[in-house]
This record gives C-alpha cells, structure tokens and sequence, in this order.
C-alpha cells in the first residue's frame, strides 16, 4: 500500500518517520506540532534546540524518542496569503523534502498531517490536491508506504464533482431499488383484492421490461449506403486459453499485451512491490478485490473487461454494495485516477485500491 489516507491519530502511528507541521523555531507549538513534543516527552525538544530552527518548505530530522516511529521529520509548511505568493509550490516542497530526507534515512514508512490546513490558513481541499500531488510524484522513482493521516474528511472531499457524481448516482440506484419494492408490494397486495387489476398491472410490467430490452438490443443501422461488416470469426484456442487462466496469468498477460513494465503497473495501481511479487510468483494466488480492482483502473479495462478479471479472482460486482457501485460508476465514465477514486472511497468510508495487505 504506497499511498493512503487514513483517519488516526499521528502520534500513534507505527511506521519509521512521522512528519510534524512544525513553526519556524521548531521549538513546539499548537496542533500537530504540540501533539507531538507532548506524545515524544521533552527529549525531542532538547534535540530541536540545536538544529537552528527550520525555513518553510524545508525540512530537519530528530529521533522519535517516546513516540512508536523512530523519526521526526520537522518541516515548516506556508502561511495562506491568498495563493499568489508561492504557497503551492513552498507546500509542495515540504512533502519532497520530507520525503527525500526518510528517503536518507532508509525509511520504508511515513506518515504525514495535513500541512498548513489548521492554523496557517490553507485551504483543505487544495493542500490535500497538492499533499497527494507531491507523495505520488515521489512514489513514482521510490519504494515506500506513505500515509496521510486526517482526522475529519466530509470537508476535504465531499466539495469534488466526482464526489457529488457518485453520490448522486448512487441516491438514484436506491431510489430506484425503492420504487421497484413498492411496485412489488403493490403488484402482491393486489392479488389479494383485485386480481383482474393485478393480472393488468403484471401484463404492463412484462410488456414494458420486454420493450426495454428489446431496444437495448437492437444494433445501430449503419450509416445511409454502408454495409455492416460481417463479424470476425473469434479464435477459440485462445479463447480457451484465456478462460483457462488464473488472475495472476490473466494480469500478466494484460501487462504484456500493453507493452509495461512490472513497475510501471504495480505503481500506477498503488500496489506494493512485495504484494506484486507474490501474485508474479504464484499463479494459484488469490489477491483481495480491492487489489483486483487497483490492477483494474491501472490498466484501464472497460466495465466488461474488469468484470472477467474480477470473476478471475472469485468476484463480482454487486448493487448492494457502495464500494462496487463507486467503482462501477468509476470505471463506466472513464475515471481511472486511482486517487481520485480513493479520495471518495476514504469519504464514503469504504476500503481503498491498492490499500489491501492481499
């Protein structure tokens, strides 16, 4: 899992480095910063004594002394002035440099705050763009598990178009799911006081499903003069050969057929090396769905596509689940940016892709 948003308290946070929002001085303060120095004991601050303070966009390393991670990264994040006075790229560079600096260090784990979001004013929305802007640039040339940690989240997210999209499709999904039960409720409760009414209201409801999929089904004429191609005959030994497949041999294949590296795909599906390995290794291996779907929005599959992968794994997607309708919403409307989506999955507090330890 290279990269997640994760909803936890960062002093608690079992991972090599954590990132304090610091203040120049660097000698504690309020929020995050003064969380820290409180959860580290006064160890900490004796070793920030003698580092000279920090510049914003810059960063400075201690121990983590009493906290569960062994580092603290320290980095000064902008004050908000309105945008216009080199905030983005200031916020940025605290990511990197934090990042480059565990990097030094060998950590394989990190765990950042919202920087500036509290108290200097950023605006949420936009210094999580550029938080996750700057850890996935990162993550791209580096392997290493990197966490952002937020405590609330409805104010992050649920501002985004995506988000709204999706929320409104799924209120429509249930609402129509709705509408079919009281039909049902009403087609049986007219069975037992006017069946004529019934027998009426039964024939409409097929004629009208018939009249549905009839239209559904029915191909596109060709344009005024053109003939319609004959359809292709199908090879059926690689038919065969692919419904013989396993997961690890249907993704494989899939990889190839693109012309990618291992890399380039476990990355773009925010997978772990490790992770990637196993499923490399082992044709028999059975990953989680959440994994299944990362490799499926990494490589782009249609909707049909990324069912025969699922169904591969021993899945399916389901109605009744969120989780599946995000994701089937994602995948039918061309949405294939891993971090988008798992920005509405976080707010819809569902599991994220390539967050899953299988």
């Amino acid at each position: 899992m290279p990269f997640q948003m994760i909803r936890n308290d960062i002093t608690r946070m079992n991972v090599d480095a954590i990132v304090n929002a610091a203040n120049r001085s660097l000698l504690g303060g309020g929020g995050v910063d003064g969380a820290i120095h409180r959860a580290a004991g006064p160890e900490l601050l004796e070793e920030c004594r003698t580092l000279g303070g920090c510049e914003t966009g810059e960063a400075k390393i201690t121990k983590g002394y009493r906290l569960p991670a062994r580092y603290v990264i320290h980095t000064v994040g902008p004050v908000w002035h309105g945008g216009k006075n080199g905030e983005k790229e200031l916020l940025s560079a605290c990511y990197r440099h934090s990042l480059e600096l565990a990097a030094a260090y060998d950590c394989e784990s990190v765990a950042f705050p919202m920087i500036s979001a509290g108290a200097y004013g950023y605006p949420k929305d936009q210094a999580l763009a550029v938080a996750v802007d700057a850890i996935t640039g990162f993550l791209l040339d580096h392997d290493m598990t990197v966490f952002l940690v937020v405590f609330g989240h409805d104010e992050l997210i649920t501002g985004k178009k995506l988000f709204r999209d999706i929320r409104e499709y799924i209120d429509d999904l249930y609402t129509e799911k709705r509408i079919r039960n009281k039909t049902e409720s009403a087609r049986k409760q007219l069975w037992h006081t006017d069946e004529k009414a019934a027998l009426d209201m039964d024939m409409f409801l097929i004629q009208s499903a018939h009249e549905n999929a009839s239209y559904d089904a029915m191909p596109c004429p060709p344009p005024d003069g053109q003939v319609m191609p004959s359809a292709a005959m199908p090879d059926w030994e690689e038919m065969l050969k692919k419904t013989d497949e396993s997961f690890s041999q249907a993704l494989l294949r899939l990889i190839d057929e693109r012309g990618w590296t291992d890399a380039q795909c476990y990355k773009k599906a925010n997978v772990d090396r490790k992770l990637f390995s196993k499923i490399r290794t082992n044709p028999d291996y059975r990953p989680s769905k959440p994994t299944v779907l990362a490799f499926a929005i990494a490589l782009e599959l249609s909707l049909p596509e990324a069912k025969k992968l699922l169904k591969k794994a021993g899945f399916s997607l389901s109605r009744s689940s969120r989780f599946d309708i995000i994701l089937e919403y994602c995948i039918s409307h061309g949405n294939y940016n891993i971090y988008d989506i798992n920005e509405v999955l976080f707010a819809f507090d569902q599991p994220l892709l390539g967050s899953g330890m299988n």
